[in-house]
């Protein structure tokens, strides 16, 4: 007989590791404040050991915590594997992906209808994570993050690349009919808006664009790249942004992009999963649709 506490439990300890709050756990999970606590309390009491250190107003998981809520979730993850191979045929499944705000919003969620038309039998369940380098979390079927396929970098995990990503201007429509940038020094007096979680954006954009000059130049920053987006559909001020993220704002008109040939390579996004999912089940067959989907959308951004 293995001597192992109660799954529950460890499913509440591992929430509530990787998301750093009791209450964010108990959101997640459905629980409250306390029957979080009471969990990790028990949990505590098994091991014999303090798993969390109070910081402020939160608890925070000690590094040995941190080390076995990494174990436990790669745990859950070859569980759902093992449930998956052994799970009824035909039976609608659930799969988890977790990806960064704005990946989610302007790019994945968007195309999720055609994979649901080509795969009925599947729903996706799309949980986001506010930093693309965030750390990966348990309990979930593809993580997707912003990374490059190589065994040394996700040790645990398959890599896939899935997304390139490159950097450009853009404004909204009505401030460009209203102050229109044509040539690079335009940008000269415009408020320049930038993100906390896409740091260095305009520093290498000033760089390739030749202005060097300004690259001391007043920001106005947000804490996250999808409020600085919607402050430039606003006309608040001009940004920097992603073009495959940004394609169906271009599209539809609420941004543009005045000087496209300047353009910044960053480091794009890789699909990352167990390495026990098996060849040909519904979490490669996803990983195979984003990627074909990021082919299509270079290939054809009318989509």
């Amino acid at each position: 007989m293995r001597r192992l506490p109660p799954l529950n439990t460890l499913r509440i300890f591992e929430v509530a590791a990787r998301t750093g709050s009791y209450a964010e756990a108990g959101v997640e999970l459905g629980l409250t404040h306390g029957a979080v606590s009471r969990q990790i309390s028990a949990l505590e009491g098994w091991l014999g050991q303090k798993l969390f250190t109070k910081d402020g107003r939160r608890m925070v998981a000690t590094p040995t915590a941190r080390i076995f809520a990494a174990e436990v979730g790669l745990s859950f993850d070859r569980l759902s594997v093992a449930a998956e191979a052994c799970g009824r045929p035909g039976a609608r499944r659930i799969l988890r992906v977790s990806a960064p705000t704005s990946l989610a919003m302007r790019w994945l969620i968007p195309r999720l209808g055609r994979y649901h038309a080509e795969y009925p039998h599947v729903e996706v369940a799309v949980t986001t994570v506010s930093c693309v380098v965030e750390e990966l979390r348990g309990g979930v079927d593809v993580s997707i993050r912003r990374g490059v396929a190589r065994e040394d970098a996700w040790p645990h995990h398959r890599a896939v690349p899935v997304l390139d990503d490159v950097d450009t201007l853009i404004m909204s429509p009505s401030l460009f009919a209203e102050r229109p940038i044509l040539k690079p020094a335009d940008i000269d007096g415009h408020t320049l808006l930038a993100a906390e979680t896409r740091g260095g954006e305009w520093a290498a954009w000033l760089d390739a664009a030749g202005l060097h000059h300004l690259s001391g130049y007043p920001r106005q920053t947000f804490d996250h790249f999808f409020v600085a987006r919607q402050a430039v559909e606003d006309g608040l001020g001009i940004g920097i942004g992603p073009l495959p993220m940004l394609e169906i704002d271009i599209i539809s008109g609420r941004l543009m992009t005045p000087l496209p040939d300047i353009r910044v390579p960053r480091t794009g996004y890789v699909a990352l999963f167990p390495r026990q999912a098996d060849a040909g089940n519904v979490v490669t067959s996803f990983v195979d649709w984003l990627v074909g989907e990021a082919r299509a959308g270079v290939a054809n951004p009318d989509i």
